[in-house]
């Protein structure tokens, strides 16, 4: 069996729809699809989630939303009447949308989620309806009737444990089953969403849940690259790389697939493989467990972000001072703010940060309080800040690697202000300039790749 997943740019519009379905035909086996909300058909077009959030927006604020509503519509009755459905039968679909304001929510923020789900669930119906007009048995599969359960976060939930038994059910299902991906059903029947992309992490579950043997991911590129095209044209493109590789690529920019979606496939052992909708004939790129893995390079690939900012301290003797660390923690656990590394020396030590997690006022308020308690003699906030990973698991059993990234960035002149590699010893990061980052990635690219 294998559990397929169409991202948002293969369901745009009534062509793209066609060649979902083709690929859909094309393999028996293909007996679960998940379904992303409508995307952009052209570069300066709005995804339909946008326009649902723009809609639960205004209806919190009590403005008037009939445009909002028209736009989202159109965007469904076109893919409709390109089929030629019948209007009766979208009528129950335009009835849902409509009805969104009059639904009971708890909070904003579920009423956020409720909205934004339905781009999925309304291209879920949609696709079955498209589906069964061909006389294709398929069938609309509602996380509620699923058993798909979700805690209660409303805005980034997580899957709860009886999920999985709860999916297994469906496994011998004769139909073509066509599940709305990004959102569950918590206990209380609510619907609560993953974080943005997470049609990735219901496909992931659902092939755990069902012990698939292959989970395909179609997006809108022929593979992941070794490098982004944005920066290296016509980057390598990478034929098979494992579970650990892609996690930390992601981490570091790479946008093909969800980071966190990997995680469940990783834990039922699933391969992964992302492939292109546009043209789906071509292997694109298996990802696979690190047991058995020969790599076929040094390093697979290397990535950048410039969404960090780092914390720096010195203080003389730092590391003889007893509770020097949890006490930083604990204002970070105060502030509700996660760090990303933490690389240290005898007297110094930086905290890197998403910077995302912060406005002005938190991160002056949070710099405040570690000044009054730990009293550093230095404390400087660093906004500038990129994060270069080299990864690869190749260079565990490389002499040189570090050599070979390094020395090109210093023909280049390229300021290095940390360096950290993991006891996985399948990666490097890197602290740059963000004005330098594309540099970097482009030397080390092609000292490896040319």
């Amino acid at each position: 069996m294998k559990i397929v997943k169409f991202g948002g740019s293969s369901l745009a519009d009534g062509e793209q729809f066609q060649k979902v379905l083709k690929i859909i035909n094309a393999d028996p086996a293909r007996k679960i699809v998940v379904t992303s909300a409508p995307g952009k058909r052209y570069k300066n077009d709005t995804k339909v989630t946008d326009l649902l959030i723009k809609y639960a927006r205004e209806t919190i604020n009590k403005q008037n939303y009939s445009e909002t509503v028209s736009k989202i519509w159109s965007r469904y009755h076109d893919i409709a009447a390109y089929f030629k459905i019948p209007e009766q039968l979208l009528k129950p679909l335009l009835q849902e949308l409509y009805n969104l304001p009059q639904v009971s929510y708890p909070s904003k923020d579920f009423l956020m989620a409720g909205f934004k789900a339905h781009g999925e669930k309304l291209n879920a119906q949609l696709l079955t309806l498209i589906l069964q007009s061909l006389h294709i048995p398929a069938r609309f599969l509602d996380p509620k009737e699923s058993g798909f359960i979700v805690t209660d976060n409303p805005s980034d939930t997580e899957v709860l444990p009886e999920t999985y038994s709860n999916l297994q059910k469906w496994a011998q299902t004769s139909d073509l089953l066509i599940v709305p991906g990004f959102y569950g059903i918590t206990q209380d029947g609510l619907i609560a969403t993953f974080s943005r992309g997470g049609s990735d992490i219901t496909g992931a579950i659902w092939a755990r849940g069902l012990d698939a043997d292959l989970y395909e991911n179609f997006t809108d590129v022929d593979a992941i690259y070794a490098a982004d095209p944005r920066i290296i044209a016509h980057p390598h493109a990478v034929k098979i790389m494992t579970y650990r590789e892609l996690r930390e690529l992601s981490y570091a920019g790479f946008s093909v697939f969800h980071d966190e979606a990997i995680i469940p496939a990783i834990e039922g052992q699933i391969p992964i493989n992302v492939k292109n909708t546009n043209h789906p004939d071509l292997p694109g790129t298996m990802i696979v467990p690190e047991n058995n893995f020969q790599p076929q390079s040094t390093i697979t690939g290397v990535a950048s972000s410039g969404h960090f900012a780092a914390l720096y301290l010195h203080k003389y003797l730092l590391n003889k001072q007893v509770g020097f660390t949890l006490k930083l923690l604990q204002i970070f656990y105060k502030f509700n703010i996660s760090y990303e590394h933490m690389p240290s020396g005898i007297d110094d030590l930086t905290v890197i940060f998403d910077k995302r997690q912060f406005n002005e006022q938190i991160r002056q308020q949070m710099c405040l309080e570690i000044q009054q308690a730990l009293n550093p003699d230095q404390l400087e906030w660093i906004d500038d800040y990129a994060i270069i990973m080299v990864v690869g698991e190749g260079m565990k059993n490389k002499i040189g690697v570090m050599k070979n990234i390094t020395l090109p960035l210093a023909q280049k002149h390229i300021a290095i202000h940390m360096i950290n590699q993991g006891a996985s010893r399948i990666s490097i990061m890197l602290g740059t300039k963000k004005a330098d980052a594309a540099a970097a990635v482009k030397e080390i690219y092609h000292k490896f790749f040319n």
